[in-house]
């Protein structure tokens, strides 16, 4: 079976489900969204981290890095170019400006570590949230996972691009999903490709296959839109995807506010910023938040 990297098990979270849940992050996605929100969750396999803002400038990494990797003059202080990933350097900085991101977990390991928060999903009709990164890259991993957390009496819920094989993912996955959250980023699929890194055909027609399965008495799906600054949130994009939803019977939907921290996110992983336009260094506006309601609410579709 497939082990894939978990970046963190975040608990409390308050945003990514019913309740009080736990919220499993999975690194390694299909996509490669440039206003992604967890740049860290793209890439399938282990990086280093460093965050210039707590660093104390004690050069104890510099001391025991074997390749000479580390230095002031690098732009963002690692030369990923000599790194070998022997994370000697993060296991020597004393103020965690230094990190491993991405850590093998096995179902075991993350099962002890949710089902300590039981109490709190069961008062609050919460419960494990999969998200990532993507968790059906890692199918029959999430499947078990998803099973063990059901055995255990535990809400489950995936948040998905929705880029995997269908049949696979009705197969190994669904049958322990209490709920769906489905990312619908852009209906043109050029723009997709253009923003997201590949075309979007198989995730609409994933969508369409889930919700007329929950119409049916399947699991719940949600879609989800992020407002992304002149990509997503533009009035030919929000009417495009109202009206996919609309002919899938769609009544409601979520609208994701969009925030610029993936910036500082970039710069801890070692990748410049730059090519994206200027409004995104900034938080949404709410009245574009008010426009993008205004047309789902016209065409029936409650946010």
């Amino acid at each position: 079976m497939k082990q894939p990297l978990i970046l963190e098990i975040k608990g409390n979270a308050l945003d990514d489900g019913p309740g009080i849940r736990s919220v499993v992050f999975f690194k390694g996605c299909p996509l490669s969204c440039m206003w992604c929100h967890n740049p860290e969750s793209k890439r399938i396999g282990a990086e280093i981290g460093f965050e210039a803002k707590t660093c104390v400038a004690c050069d104890t990494c510099m001391d025991v890095c074997p390749e000479g990797a580390l230095s002031r003059d690098n732009p963002f202080f690692i030369d990923r170019s000599l790194c070998t990933l022997c994370f000697k350097c993060a296991d020597a900085c004393p103020s965690g400006a230094l990190s491993r991101i991405g850590t093998p977990m096995r179902v075991d390991e993350i099962l002890a570590r949710v089902i300590r928060d039981k109490p709190f999903y069961d008062t609050s009709g919460g419960g494990v949230t999969l998200s990532g990164g993507e968790p059906t890259m890692f199918m029959d991993f999430t499947g078990e996972l998803l099973q063990r957390l059901k055995a255990n009496g535990i809400h489950t819920l995936i948040e998905t691009c929705g880029l995997f094989d269908i049949d696979r993912f009705y197969e190994i996955v669904y049958p322990w999903l209490d709920a769906i959250y489905y990312d619908i980023k852009l209906i043109n699929s050029d723009d997709h490709a253009r923003y997201c890194g590949v075309p979007n055909e198989t995730i609409l027609s994933n969508f369409k296959s889930l919700y007329a399965r929950y119409q049916d008495g399947g699991v719940p799906i949600m879609p989800r839109t992020p407002l992304i600054p002149g990509i997503t949130d533009t009035p030919e994009n929000i009417q495009a995807i109202v009206h996919f939803l609309s002919t899938c019977g769609v009544h409601e939907a979520r609208l994701l506010p969009y925030h610029p921290l993936w910036q500082e996110k970039n710069l801890k992983i070692g990748v410049a910023l730059g090519g994206h336009a200027a409004e995104m260094d900034q938080w949404l506006d709410n009245q574009v938040l008010d426009r993008c309601r205004t047309v789902f609410a016209t065409a029936g579709i409650s946010i």
